[in-house]
């Protein structure tokens, strides 16, 4: 049996609220599992003579590392698609690696230049800090260099986006 949390989120003024057709619970609290200081706050259920079974999650509100976001089971018909992704900050290669492995896990797809899609449908960007830096390179070579070979890669590598800034 799920956890059915009753922790009151803290009111920040805009929570992204993610549309599942009847996953919601499933994927927060997969999601509260890839990323540190996140939980489940609390699960509302539907009743009887809802539109979902009785018990069936109807919203989780979550936090992820600091951020609170709600999850919605509101049946079929309005699919994530990578116009809006989630973008998250991995300083070293272990931390992309880690997130990467586990967003792509069990049917979720690698995308290009750091984003990916995971089995739930939802996309994400798992990003470097030092990517902005490289790309701002004072030298328009150097930060073309870069650009190209991130293009090249699907998860990024800092290593080889450093290299190529260096390749003049």
């Amino acid at each position: 049996m799920s956890p059915t949390p009753t922790k009151e989120s803290t009111m920040q003024p805009i929570t992204p609220c993610l549309w599942f057709d009847d996953r919601a619970e499933e994927a927060a609290l997969f999601y509260v599992s890839v990323f540190p200081n996140s939980e489940v706050l609390n699960v509302s259920r539907y009743g009887e003579g809802g539109p979902m079974p009785a018990g069936t999650a109807l919203v989780v509100n979550f936090r992820l590392d600091g951020l609170d976001f709600q999850a919605l089971n509101g049946g079929p018909g309005h699919p994530f698609t990578d116009a809006v992704s989630l973008s998250v900050t991995a300083p070293a290669q272990d931390d992309i690696d880690r997130f990467w492995d586990l967003l792509t896990g069990d049917g979720g797809t690698p995308g290009p230049c750091g984003w990916l899609t995971d089995r739930f449908g939802l996309s994400w960007q798992v990003v470097p800090p030092v990517l902005g830096t490289l790309l701002a390179d004072p030298d328009p070579a150097a930060a073309a260099r870069v650009m190209e070979a991130m293009l090249a890669m699907s998860k990024l590598d800092i290593s080889a986006l450093q290299a190529a800034r260096d390749a003049g």
